[in-house]
């Protein structure tokens, strides 16, 4: 694993998860890490476990579907580090419904989350990215990529998600050679994104028959803002487990 010894991370949906898993393996490599998210009691149990274990964190509270909260942030990160060099977007929402309980406020949600936000997060670090020739990483899913299983009512999450990978692609076009950017593409995964959290009804949803666990992935998302993945951007990486062979 790369060494990230005086490199800044900041991280998006930062305080479970994904992002919690990921935040934790950059801070053990040597990163400064800044995490960002609307929970505050995760988020300072967050900041705690990675203080208690040796690394560097902090905790930002912040919604990043609000402007306000970005640029706050943005200042906060000038003022603190003076640099960026990594930029996970992993805040996303999950809301489903069939084609007739679908409303306008549920859907504007989802691509203001999952979608409008990613572009604001652009737009505001993107100049302190190019100056590091930092790292974009964006946190898809594979409901992005394609369609599958009769029944699944995924409408907003599954065209959010697919937006993302397409706004992946165009900001990789760009921003090279200054910026590198990537998405990954999760398959289904233990987090908080689920309410229900009886995982046992996912067991046959791919090939290795069970969930992710967000430790998994992270070690993916690690690699993709590392020099290891130096020759990669605009890539959509698939971490499914096998499910899109379902």
């Amino acid at each position: 694993m790369s060494d990230f010894t005086r490199k800044i991370a900041l991280i998006t949906g930062g305080t479970s998860g994904i992002g919690g898993a990921t935040s934790i393996l950059l801070a053990r490599t040597g990163a400064e890490v800044i995490i960002v998210g609307r929970n505050q009691e995760r988020g300072l149990e967050q900041e705690n476990f990675v203080i208690a274990e040796g690394g560097q964190i902090k905790f930002f509270h912040a919604d990043v579907s609000n402007l306000d909260d970005i640029e706050n942030f943005r200042l906060f990160v000038e003022k603190e580090y003076g640099r960026l060099d990594m930029l996970f977007k992993n805040a996303g929402i999950l809301l489903t419904g069939s084609l007739e309980e679908l409303t306008d406020e549920e859907w504007d949600r989802s691509y203001d989350v999952n979608v409008k936000a990613v572009m604001h997060m652009c737009k505001s670090f993107m100049p302190l990215l190019k100056k590091s020739k930092g790292v974009v990483l964006n946190n898809a899913s594979i409901n992005g990529l394609h369609s599958y299983i009769k029944g699944r009512r995924s409408y907003m999450y599954a065209t959010s998600k697919a937006a993302n990978i397409q706004l992946t692609k165009y900001l990789a076009k760009n921003y090279a050679p200054y910026v590198r950017v990537n998405a990954i593409c999760p398959g289904m995964t233990e987090t908080n994104l689920f309410t229900n959290r009886d995982f046992s009804r996912f067991k046959d949803v791919n090939m290795l028959g069970r969930m992710a666990d967000p430790m998994e992935i992270a070690k993916v998302a690690v690699f993709l803002l590392s020099d290891d993945s130096s020759f990669m951007t605009g890539s959509v990486v698939v971490v499914d487990g096998g499910e899109t062979l379902k």
